[in-house]
Order: C-alpha cells, then structure tokens, then sequence
C-alpha cells in the first residue's frame, strides 16, 4: 500500500502528518494521526505567491529549504537541473487535478515548470474521482510524489503513470502496476521510476507469488533504469493482512527489499529557514528497514554482511521522511482549494529520484541500479554521503508490545542504510559510479 498508509497509526504509535493546511482535508499518504506536526521554522517562500493558492503552512519545509539541506546550490548554479531527464510515477488512481495542483505548487514557491507533465493509464483506464478515504488518500499521495520529484530537478520532465486499482498488501493492485511499469520500460518513457508504495514479503502467499511479479525490475535492469521505492513506514514491522495491524517481529516491504530495486528510508530534520541544519540528521523511527526473509544478500553488500547477514538488507539510502520535519503539498482534489503537510518515506523516494535525475543529466546517460555505486562510496567513506549516527527503528507499542529495531550506527545499518546525501558532492560521483 502507500507507504505512508501505515497501521502504526491504529496502534497509535505513528507521529502526527498529512494534516491540513486548508481545505483540502487530512490524505492517508505519511504515518497520519490526529496531532500536528511538531513546529518547524516557517518555509521560506516567494513574497506574493498567487491569491488563490494561499500560504503553505508555515510548519512545512519548502523546496528552497530541502534544496539548501541537501546541498543541490552549487549543482543549480552549474545548470545542473535535471534538463533532458525523465521522472516516471507510479501511483494507484493518481490524481484528477494534478497538473492544475504541480502549477499552483509552483507559484506558490516561485519554481518553473517541469520540462513537461504526462498523465498516462497503461493498465486500464482509472475510475471516476470518489471521495473515499482509500481516492482521496492516493491523489495526496500522488500530489506530494510529483510535487517534490518536480521540487529537486525542476527541469526533469514527470511521466504519472495511474493504475486502475489500489495496491494495498500481498498481491493486491500489482498485476496493474507490473503492467504500467512494464509499458513504461518497453516505450522507454524515462530513466528513472518512483515507487511510493510496498507490501509486506509475508503478506504474498508464498515467495513464488512475489517473484512472480519481478518483471518490470528484471526489464529495468537491462535497460539501464533506476528503480526506487519506499522502505516503508512501519519502523522494523510492517502490515499484516488486515493493514490494521502490524507484525511481532521484524520484517520488511516489497518492492523496497527487491535486490533490483533502492530502497529509500527515511531521516529526521532540524533545519533553519534558510535550510541550516541545526543539528545533525537522525534515523526516523517510522522509517522501515531490516533483513528480507526472500532475497538473498546481492554481492553489492557483501562489504556490509556483519549487518545483513546472508539476507538482503535495507534501506539503502536515506532522505527526509519524519512527520516532525514535514513538507507542503498542494491539491484540490476534494474541491476547495488545500495545502497540506506531508512526510514518510513515500516522500523520500521521490526526494531520491530527482537526485537521481540530477546525475543522470551529469553523466550523460541513464545510471540503472545505483546500489553498487552508493555502497562503494560509503566504503570509501566519500563526503558524498553524510552518516547517520543516531536514532533507530524500533517499533514500541505495536499490538501491546515492542518489535526489535535497528540503530543507526557508523557506517552502513538497517535503520538508515548507507547515510544520506550531500547532493554537491554526490550527484557528480554517482554519475560516475561511485
């Protein structure tokens, strides 16, 4: 399901997120519960944006604010911008008002348009707007992915690729995303695909039912595309099958844990308004990481086998996701006009993929799989990616209990993966291999 759709939440264990900032109502996407967000310093934003869009929250990071975080100024002042790449979403349902909501986005913080926008329905057409939680929940969700993909490479073009129904956990909603993503790959519609959502491994009836649906990440990898996906929400457990409930025991999302696939976690911040950090990022404890009970350890992480073991772990990277350092989101899909405050590690993975589209504009070329590259330069101990020292995933008060998580430690872990991205000095080495 989205990843943000978390059980956490019903447990009451989720921090606050995705609260309105207008009219637009509360949306699923983020670990969401009734509180707010912790304050934050006001976004930095134009002084006059456009009358009917309105103010974004002010406990909301703004584009400018992630841009100065991540260090991407000294690329936008090389024209490093992602021109002539192509951002590819993939997204249950999508949203009825995405291309009039990404412009207001952009008048609201005084960014351009994206080189160009495609809604697309490979697997069948999408039903009429509803608004259920489960509509309104994924046109949120859809909202922040292009919004913020958009957000770090204002220059890439976004492909929305809408599927006709929703994935939630097991098989559910796949067979139509294996075909969209299928399609995409085939037409050759973009370098890199943005996933924001997953299902726990132990939600498939048998691993055979999961590798079944591989496809689209075997096909990618031949064609060079970089694949993404959340690690999840649900800190070291995950949904069960009811999604109201969430595991005993330590477990991860799929596609996140896909040997093919990066998994993107997620990290607490603490910034100024100028985007300064004030303190050091730390691992956020919804973030979903830990060790596939299907992959085996790919030779990418043989160097980190003390703490995978003989298993596929993850995250691998990580980017903003905590409820405490949420971003602004617009949409007007519920018929008023709405700003939003949005986080999980459903907005990390399109944070990632226009980092990615970054290096691809560098390297003149679509990279495919980053993982090897992103482990080379955390051997290295590259300044292209900040460790993370502190924080963990342990999931407290899950069905009355506690499921063991992971800490972040120095080097590589399952609470942070490799680190996060100081985006001057990691665009161009990614862009040539790590």
């Amino acid at each position: 399901m989205a990843a943000g759709a978390g059980a956490l939440a019903a447990v009451s264990v989720g921090l606050a997120c995705s609260a309105t900032g207008g009219s637009a109502g509360s949306a699923t996407n983020g670990a969401s519960s009734a509180g707010r967000p912790a304050a934050q310093s006001p976004a930095a934003r134009p002084s006059s944006p456009a009358p009917s869009v309105g103010q974004p929250p002010s406990v909301a990071l703004s584009p400018a604010q992630l841009t100065k975080a991540y260090n991407l100024g000294p690329l936008e002042q090389r024209g490093i911008d992602g021109a002539g790449q192509t951002i590819v979403i993939v997204d249950s349902f999508g949203s009825p008002t995405i291309a009039a909501d990404l412009a207001s986005f952009d008048s609201a913080f005084g960014l351009r348009a994206p080189a160009s926008l495609k809604v697309i329905q490979p697997a069948g057409p999408v039903p009429a707007y509803r608004d259920t939680t489960t509509r309104s929940g994924w046109a949120s969700e859809t909202s922040m992915d292009v919004e913020w993909a958009h957000a770090m490479a204002p220059a890439a073009a976004i492909v929305l690729a809408e599927t006709p129904t929703a994935e939630t956990e097991g098989p559910a909603g796949f067979p139509q995303i294996v075909a969209a993503e299928n399609y995409v790959i085939q037409h050759h519609l973009g370098q890199i695909i943005s996933q924001s959502f997953g299902a726990t491994e132990e939600t498939f009836s048998s691993p055979a039912q999961l590798l079944a649906l591989r496809g689209p990440y075997e096909l990618a990898a031949r064609d060079h595309v970089t694949v993404l996906a959340a690690s999840g929400d649900n800190g070291s457990s995950g949904e069960t099958t009811d999604m109201r409930t969430v595991y005993n025991r330590p477990v991860v999302e799929w596609p996140a844990s896909d040997p093919l696939v990066t998994a993107v976690g997620g990290t607490q911040l603490k910034l100024g308004i100028d985007g300064q950090r004030l303190a050091p990022d730390i691992a956020w404890n919804l973030s979903g990481g830990g060790r596939s009970a299907i992959f085996a350890r790919p030779s990418y992480q043989n160097g980190v086998a003390s703490v995978t073991g003989s298993h596929r772990g993850i995250p691998d990277i990580s980017m903003d996701a905590s409820c405490s350092s949420p971003v602004a989101v617009y949409g007007t899909f519920l018929g008023g006009g709405g700003w939003q405050t949005s986080c999980g590690t459903s907005l990390a993975t399109p944070l990632m993929a226009g980092i990615v589209a970054l290096a691809d504009q560098v390297a003149g070329h679509p990279l495919g799989l980053i993982n090897p590259a992103l482990y080379k330069m955390s051997a290295a101990r590259s300044p292209a990616i900040t460790d993370i020292l502190a924080g963990d995933n342990a999931v407290r008060g899950a069905n009355g209990g506690t499921v063991p998580g992971f800490r972040a430690t120095p080097g590589y872990d399952l609470a942070s993966g490799t680190g996060t991205v100081n985006g001057a000095v990691f665009v161009p080495e990614l862009a040539h291999g790590g």
